[in-house]
Parts: C-alpha cells; structure tokens; sequence
C-alpha cells in the first residue's frame, strides 16, 4: 500500500496545467476527513520523510493506528485525544518489544505535527503522551569472530562472478563498516585511487558522504571482482543482481533482501551457525578493529557515528571475557 499511495499517487504535476494529480480513496478515512487532510497525508511521507526505510516503518504504524482507531468508531482524526493514543500505546506494550512501541509512537508524533502545521487539526494529541522507558548498553547484532569471518571469505567460491561479487560485498561491508543500504548504492566510480591508496566512497544515511580508504586485503578483493564481473562503464553500479538462475549480472543494484538471503545461504555454506544479518558486518568490522588495539574515537569516525554511544553499542570485546569467566563456574 505504501508503494500505492506515496509512490504511484504522488506523480509530478502536469507540466502544461500544474494542477497535482488527484489523491485517491487509498487513503485511510483516519486521515482523510477532507481532500486538503489527504494530501497533507501524502506529502508526509512524499516530501517530508527522505529515508526509505523510515517513511516505510513510519506508514505501516499510522496506518495499524488507524485500523484500530476505525475497530473503535473513530473515523475522523479530529476526533483523536491524548487518551486514544494512550490506549494504543499501552496495548501495543503488551505484545511489541519496548522499541518497537516508542517507533510507532514517533510515527505518531511526527505526522500529527505535520498535521497541525498544515492546519489540518488544532493540536497533536500524540504529544503529552509518554513511551515505555528503553535504556541500550548493548548492541544485539551477533558478531563473527576473526576466525568465523575469515572461514566465510574463504569459502566463497571466487572462479564465477557472484561468488567475486558477494565476497566482495561482505568483505567490504566488513573493512568499511559500511551499513548494507550505503554499500549496495555505491557505484563503480565510487571505488577510485588517491595518494597511491584505494578508497570507497559511501553514500550514508542523511546524504552523508563518508570516504574510507581500503585495506590491501580489500583492495585486492575488490580489484578481482572488478576485473571480471563489472562493466566499463563507471556509472554502473558496483554490486549489481542477478537474471534468475542464468548466473549472469544485470544493471539493476541488489536489494537488502537479496543481501540477507545471500548472506544467509553463504554463512550456512560455510558451517557458520549464528543467526547473522547484514548488519553483521559492521558490528564484526568495529569489534575486530578495537580488538586488535584500534580507538573508539577513530571507529566512531570510520563508522561516520554521530555519537560515540553508538559506536559503543558495537563493541562486543566484553562477549569474550563473559564467555571465558564463566567456565569458572565449576561444581
């Protein structure tokens, strides 16, 4: 539905009348009390949120607001009250983790504020409304260890191009602790030389720009895979898909979902049992780096962090010497 109301219903105007395309009936009743709320809606999420990822997580929460809002005979958003929304704050708390609640209640927050400036409604009644505490020391990403990850490099199968390109993929995401969604958008211009040193050039979350310069043990990872498997034109995209089972690469960048699934399939091959995702890597890269003598402040950095708090939540040295103390416990 996401695709439906913001991607398909949200077209450019017409160029010789400039008059917006219509705003369909897709859009909840909740938000929809008139044309104007509708639009409101939609450039929301349109124009308002920029991050794939956010504006989808943010719509499937108001839009579950509004199914359980219509369940109680509320159809019309100015209708809603602080005590609604602390109803469903509090029933979501009983069967969604702690901050899963707090998202849907940003969600919330964030379009009743837009609401109120576009004149839509009088104030926002998600505002004096409080979340479940959530306090994070640690992060929950399972890590590889330096032996785990070195094994799974190894194991790819490098004489056929998606095995040069999916090493190449976790090996960078590995030695960048580049997020999945930065290094999937990359291209082959972003993999270029300066100083005698190779570098990759990421495209971050909130159009950061982060450059980080390549490791030989990269470098030359990365220079197999370009050799044979990405075409001259530098515009391409470096980590392309795949045409269903011809074993040939397309144009198209793949998907997270394609990284999940390649992950996943390549750690099984390698006889990797932990539960890993693509934000393994990361996690894996920054641990390894501060392990072998590597500074928090300068991971931070590589890791293009605003907080140090949050490099911190990648810091997982702590989960050796838990596991070491306690073969202590002898009986």
């Amino acid at each position: 539905m996401i695709k439906d109301v913001i991607i398909h219903y949200m077209k450019p105007c017409n160029p010789l009348t400039r008059v917006p395309p219509t705003i369909r009936p897709s859009v909840p009743a909740l938000y929809a009390p008139t044309p104007q709320a509708a639009k409101r809606f939609i450039e929301y999420f349109a124009a308002h949120i920029r991050n794939l990822n956010t504006r989808r997580a943010y719509f499937r929460a108001v839009l579950d607001f509004s199914s359980w809002c219509e369940a109680q005979g509320l159809t019309d958003i100015i209708d809603i009250e602080p005590l609604h929304v602390a109803a469903y704050i509090e029933l979501l708390g009983a069967r969604l983790s702690k901050p899963t609640v707090k998202q849907a209640l940003a969600a919330m927050r964030m379009l009743f504020d837009w609401l109120v400036v576009g004149g839509v409604i009088t104030a926002n009644p998600a505002a004096p409304v409080r979340g479940p505490k959530h306090t994070v020391r640690k992060g929950k990403t399972p890590v590889l260890t330096q032996e785990e990850a070195r094994a799974l490099l190894d194991s790819i199968d490098a004489s056929t191009p998606i095995g040069l390109r999916d090493r190449a993929l976790i090996a960078t995401m590995i030695y960048t602790f580049g997020r999945v969604g930065a290094v999937i958008s990359m291209r082959v211009e972003d993999f270029y030389s300066q100083g005698r040193r190779s570098w990759l050039r990421l495209h971050e979350k909130g159009g950061k720009r982060h450059e980080m310069p390549c490791s030989h043990v990269l470098d030359r990872i990365l220079e197999a895979y370009l050799s044979t498997a990405t075409p001259g034109d530098r515009k391409s995209f470096l980590f392309r898909s795949v045409r269903g089972r011809s074993g040939k690469l397309t144009t198209k960048p793949m998907a997270q979902a394609d990284v999940y699934r390649m992950v996943r399939r390549r750690a099984l091959a390698a006889g990797i049992r932990t539960r890993i995702g693509n934000h393994t890597f990361r996690a894996t890269g920054i641990t390894q780096y501060l392990r072998n003598g590597g500074r928090r402040e300068l991971a931070q950095q590589m890791a293009a962090h605003e907080s140090p708090r949050t490099t911190a939540l990648y810091d997982r040295r702590d989960d050796e010497v838990a596991v070491s103390e306690v073969e202590r416990i002898v009986l």
